[in-house]
């Protein structure tokens, strides 16, 4: 499995981003997922980051969080130009971005969402979210994952 590319992997290397992928193994069903991948990857949980597609007011939308808290919908909302989120059914998630549940990429998806990535993410040099499959996390920017996926940034971290 090792070496296969993803739609995120083949957006980064035809637009030239700077980017390194990490492999990593780690129960997707596993409590506390994205703070065990963090462990194996040897970062701070703080810069992995998780990709949620969220429902604010009827359309789709994207969060990029920390694996350290929760994603505070409200906040989301606001930060899309809605009233109301909710978290996505797992089935209307992956239909919209291509990939399953533990592997969804902010990068590379079916259909551009509207996203949105928590501004905590500006703090580090690079940040890792997922390369668009399980075991597999993408290094890179922030200011290239805003610019590869035209998103703004806003808290969105509860806890």
């Amino acid at each position: 499995m090792a070496g296969q590319g993803t739609p995120a992997t083949a957006l980064l290397t035809k637009r030239k981003v700077a980017h390194s992928t990490h492999p990593y193994d780690v129960s997707p069903d596993a409590p506390n997922y994205g703070t065990l991948v963090a462990a194996a990857l040897g970062v701070p949980p703080e810069r992995v980051f998780k990709t949620l597609v969220t429902v604010v007011d009827g359309a789709l939308a994207v969060a990029v969080v920390p694996v350290t808290g929760e994603l505070d919908l409200k906040a989301l909302a606001a930060a899309v130009g809605g009233k109301r989120a909710t978290l996505a059914d797992r089935a209307a998630a992956e239909r919209a971005t291509g990939y399953v549940r533990g592997g969804i990429s902010p990068l590379g998806q079916r259909k551009r969402l509207p996203t949105v990535l928590d501004s905590s993410a500006l703090d580090f040099p690079t940040i890792y979210v997922s390369a668009g499959r399980r075991g597999l996390q993408l290094q890179l920017t922030p200011a290239d994952l805003l610019a590869l996926t035209e998103a703004r940034t806003a808290p969105l971290a509860a806890g």
